[in-house]
């Protein structure tokens, strides 16, 4: 279920109004704005500077067709609080910034966002909340258009965010989905949050096919600190785990993302799936690191500082590519099925754990 999500297609946001053009100006091409942006609307500031922004939708589904995926997926969030430093959707937030920007009037954003080295963290610092997406989504879904795939809640940020608390899209997301019957969802987070919405999400596991994937790439405490610093520890995502399956649930791990020398030991996976087994995983699936151009201005600076030894094999290995090389995903996934097969979980992923 879960992948190379965060494409370019995948933020469907509304065209803003536009300025009129002046008659000694319309036989020119309109490369630039003709006056000054207008900001998105400020929802919230928090206090170590995190804003959060409304932006306007006109459509919350992204398909399989946008994001190469086989999967749709929808994202009440653009951008995440927990700012894990090696997250492909910061190629997301920073596609859908800029296209903001270039559309200029109502919809942009003020500030460019930046990259390099120095830049600001803008992805957990400017988060787009799409208010309206429970409205646009049961506006926009017929389950014929959805030809049996699955429909993923998460994809490109956690949807269990802090943000989630006082937004509460996700939630509302959920509840517009009891509308419906027979469709298959999954949902995917590191949050115990989740576990807020455990009643909503015993009732759409009565009407749908549903699929909570717990994201959680090491059981070690002080070294996920050191790559995801924001993120909640181990220990509470494995409670949220034992919450939802105790609830009836059928939910599992995502150990994701595998990342080359720092959590492909075979004994950091097997911690993970044995920590997960003991608090009910129906399974544990997992996939290497992907990184975009946006997240290798972020990750690469901060694998310099945190574990210096890695930059040059991460340089020249994702210089050209996003993906890890063939060559270790196939060990990787030689790993993993082995680890499956030793901690009695479906070997191939969480769809697996239903047959």
């Amino acid at each position: 279920m879960r992948g190379a999500e965060g494409q370019r297609g995948s933020e469907a946001v509304a065209a803003p109004e536009q300025r009129p053009i002046e008659p000694q100006a319309a036989s020119q091409l309109s490369l630039l704005p003709l006056g000054p942006s207008a900001p998105l609307p400020l929802l919230d500031v928090r206090q170590r500077g995190t804003s959060f922004h409304e932006v306007p939708v006109r459509a919350i589904l992204n398909s399989p067709a946008s994001t190469g995926m086989g999967f749709w997926s929808l994202n009440p969030y653009v951008g995440c609080e927990f700012g894990c430093t090696y997250c492909y959707a910061r190629d997301t937030h920073r596609y859908v910034v800029e296209r903001l920007e270039g559309q200029g009037g109502r919809g942009a954003v003020t500030v460019p966002l930046p990259l390099g080295p120095s830049a600001p963290p803008d992805f957990e610092r400017r988060i787009l909340v799409k208010t309206s997406a429970a409205a646009v989504l049961q506006r926009t879904l017929f389950p014929a258009k959805l030809a049996g795939a699955t429909l993923v809640i998460g994809t490109a940020t956690d949807p269990y965010q802090p943000a989630e608390r006082r937004f509460r899209l996700t939630r509302s997301l959920l509840e517009a989905l009891l509308g419906w019957r027979g469709l298959t969802l999954g949902v995917i987070t590191k949050s115990p949050l989740v576990l807020r919405d455990l009643a909503l999400l015993q009732q759409l596991a009565v009407r749908h096919d549903l699929t909570v994937n717990i994201s959680l790439a090491s059981v070690d405490a002080p070294l996920l600190r050191r790559i995801e610093a924001r993120s909640p520890a181990p220990h509470a995502r494995l409670r949220a785990l034992k919450g939802l399956t105790d609830g009836g649930i059928h939910a599992g791990l995502l150990i994701a993302p595998v990342l080359p020398g720092i959590t492909d030991s075979r004994a950091s996976l097997a911690a993970v799936m044995a920590a997960g087994k003991a608090a009910g995983a129906r399974y544990a699936a997992g996939s290497a690191l992907r990184l975009g151009s946006a997240a290798r201005h972020r990750f690469l600076p901060h694998l310099a500082e945190e574990f210096p030894e890695l930059v040059e094999r991460y340089e020249q290995h994702y210089a050209r590519r996003q993906s890890a090389q063939h060559t270790y995903t196939e060990a990787l996934g030689r790993r993993l099925r082995a680890l499956q097969r030793e901690f009695g979980f479906p070997v191939g992923g969480e769809q697996q754990g239903k047959r």
